[in-house]
């Protein structure tokens, strides 16, 4: 959909009619509706005719050719994509997640975020039902144009919300809504359909239920997922009609139900008054974990269509350590919970106390308790929660939403300020990790069958040596003066340290710049964990990325939610594979560090120090916590717990005898 959004933004900006359709002989549709560019379904070597009339048809047409000498922003390749995915490859439901309700009334999920929260129940919003009947009165037309001034004005409030909470990345999705907002396919037949007798509110709900049948009808399953999107503006027009709101959340503590948290939902959760998290789809990677998370709320995802025959108002118990939910809990389990929520509730504002001490063990061993970066503005948060470096920062951020590639001294001057902001803390840069799974406009590359397995990490960046070396000499630029180290994302050889090594000193010949630069790895295929011994006499440390650790190890794709039991927690076969590189790096003295999930999660933090882990790097807002767990527990308990999570059956059980220690 992203090329089609911007052939229509790109006509968008010329005073001319234009039409579009496929060769031979395609239905032409106009270029200013974004659905009906799509429902072209124009694919890799499909010929469009383009025609334009109007005062600027010749710009509008020069301007789509160069559009499309560029690949519509997704680079030109010769190589057509893989075949779309058969339609029911990927059902959303039933997943592997949902079990049926067992007789004491509890559901069970995916754990995405900690902590228990026992409460009301309160869906989000139900499903887009028709608005009721009544009679079109002479100002239906004005009343759909106030209606849709109003919703773009809180989609773009919604859009800034969501980039302050989670970045821009995430906020980009608010863009496609505004476009929806304009598109023909919309407006038409509402505007028809009002010229016809209908009320507003009919004649949208209509336009939109309309187009969402056609996305869902189209053959791409990512074309057909459009249709929620569709959905989701049609029901924000219908009810600034109609003037019902779905709430941001209850009017009192409780706990959200849905079958999927949104970006718009998002944005409007009131975190003084929402205690939980609950969503029928999704995985711990979703929008619904990821803010969870960023606000310390409990969250269970991937709990089943069940879910949401729950009554509003049912009382229920929220259990985002386990990832269950208890409909109508007796009393004596609710009592159990509620001192379960008020031990967590001082544990956690001790934590916030002492979130500035050293990450220690009861025993006086050093951890380090680092943060992930994604921003120049994460820098100042993870300071404020007491994280005493960085592990992880994700240099994406300096390449996204641009056509072209940052510079040396761009990027040198990022670094220096988010250096600075740490005021002495060591910053662990990590190169460029980019691929067709995650694509930038500034970076084209072709369609690959297999993203995940394909070119990415210090592969792309080792073929692109321009942008390794640009990277390489801001970096150099920065260590010069501040405490910054660097590693390489997706090693699966010594070949690639080797590459770099050779294109690190080419690096320090062009600036001049001797400083030291300790040059890590991340962890992320086995390969890197069962040749740490050999990698470890080319590197000075290795850090974990157990995300795609796991997806690696399990063959299991960390988007699909039916696999999420297999992505979820301390996996014993993945613990094996820290132990293999903890003692892989002790013959050469390296030091080992873990910056994926299970760094930020207690229990499996605890695990991965007894298994010889010496830095923990987690999102910021987790910092208090991890510090507190450490303190808590003895080293040798630790050590043992692990031992024994090697042979458990699960991650379930795995992380329960991290559990034990807390």
């Amino acid at each position: 959909a992203r090329p089609a959004a911007r052939f229509v933004e790109t006509v968008r900006g010329f005073d001319a009619d234009v039409r579009v359709a496929k060769a031979p002989d395609g239905q032409p549709v106009k270029a200013t509706s974004l659905t009906g560019v799509v429902a072209l379904s124009a694919r890799f070597g499909d010929a469009l005719l383009v025609s334009a009339s109007g005062s600027q048809a010749r710009e509008v047409l020069d301007a789509l050719r160069a559009l499309a000498d560029e690949g519509f922003g997704d680079g030109v390749t010769t190589e057509p994509p893989p075949p779309p995915p058969s339609r029911g490859a990927r059902p959303r439901t039933p997943t592997m997640t949902t079990l049926p309700a067992a007789p004491d009334g509890v559901l069970a999920g995916v754990a995405a975020s900690a902590g228990i929260a026992c409460g009301e129940a309160h869906h989000l919003h139900g499903a887009f039902a028709p608005p009721a009947d009544r009679l079109a009165d002479d100002h239906e037309a004005e009343r759909l144009r106030d209606a849709i001034a109003a919703v773009r004005i809180a989609i773009e409030r919604d859009r800034d919300t969501v980039s302050k909470r989670a970045g821009q990345a995430e906020a980009a999705i608010f863009d496609a809504h505004l476009m929806l907002l304009d598109d023909e396919a919309l407006l038409d037949p509402a505007n028809h359909a009002i010229e016809s007798g209908a009320t507003a509110e009919r004649a949208y709900y209509d336009a939109a239920t309309e187009v969402a049948g056609r996305y869902r009808a189209l053959e791409e399953p990512l074309l057909q997922e459009r249709a929620a999107d569709v959905l989701d503006v049609g029901r924000r027009v219908v009810q600034a009609l109609t003037a019902e709101h779905d709430d941001a959340g209850p009017d009192r503590e409780g706990i959200v139900l849905a079958g999927e948290l949104t970006p718009a939902d998002a944005a409007g959760l009131d975190p003084t008054r929402v205690t939980g998290i609950a969503t029928a789809h999704g995985t711990a990677t979703a929008h619904a974990a990821i803010l969870a998370r960023a606000l310390g709320l409990p969250a269970v995802v991937g709990l089943g269509e069940q879910l949401l025959a729950i009554e509003n108002g049912t009382t229920v118990l929220l259990d985002g350590d386990e990832g269950t939910l208890q409909v109508d809990p007796p009393a004596d389990v609710l009592r159990e919970a509620s001192e379960r929520r008020e031990r967590a509730v001082r544990r956690r504002a001790v934590a916030r106390e002492r979130a500035h001490e050293p990450g220690l063990t009861k025993d006086g061993t050093r951890i380090e308790v680092f943060a992930n970066l994604g921003s120049v503005a994460d820098a100042a948060r993870a300071v404020e929660v007491g994280a005493e470096g960085v592990g992880l920062l994700r240099t994406e951020f300096l390449f996204l939403d641009r056509s072209e590639l940052p510079g040396e001294e761009e990027q040198a001057e990022t670094l220096r300020e988010i250096a600075r902001t740490l005021d002495g803390r060591p910053l662990i840069v990590r190169t460029l990790d980019a691929g067709a799974d995650k694509p930038l406009p500034a970076l084209p590359m072709p369609p690959e069958t297999n993203p995940f397995l394909g070119v990415r990490g210090i592969r792309l960046t080792l073929e692109r040596r321009d942008v390794l070396s640009t990277q390489l000499r801001a970096i150099l630029r920065v260590a010069a003066e501040h405490p910054v180290k660097m590693m390489l994302p997706m090693v699966a050889s010594l070949s690639e340290i080797q590459a770099v090594h050779t294109a690190l000193a080419e690096a320090r010949s062009d600036t001049g710049i001797d400083a030291p630069l300790e040059l890590g790895i991340m962890v992320e295929v086995p390969a890197a964990a069962l040749t740490a011994r050999l990698l470890s006499e080319h590197v000075d440390f290795f850090s974990l990325g157990t995300n795609d650790l796991t997806q690696y190890t399990l063959a299991a794709e960390r988007g699909d939610e039916r696999l999420a039991p297999l992505l979820t927690g301390p996996q014993p076969a993945v613990l094996r594979l820290v132990e293999a590189t903890v003692a892989g790096a002790a013959t050469r003295g390296r030091w080992v560090g873990v910056c994926g999930e299970l760094a930020g999660d207690p229990p499996s933090a605890l695990l991965l120090v007894g298994l010889g882990v010496t830095e923990l790097s987690m999102a910021p807002a987790l910092v208090p916590e991890v510090k507190a767990a450490l303190r808590g527990v003895e080293l040798a308990d630790a050590q043992a717990a692990a031992r024994q999570a090697l042979e458990a059956d699960g991650a379930v059980a795995a992380r329960a005898l991290g559990s034990a220690l807390l």
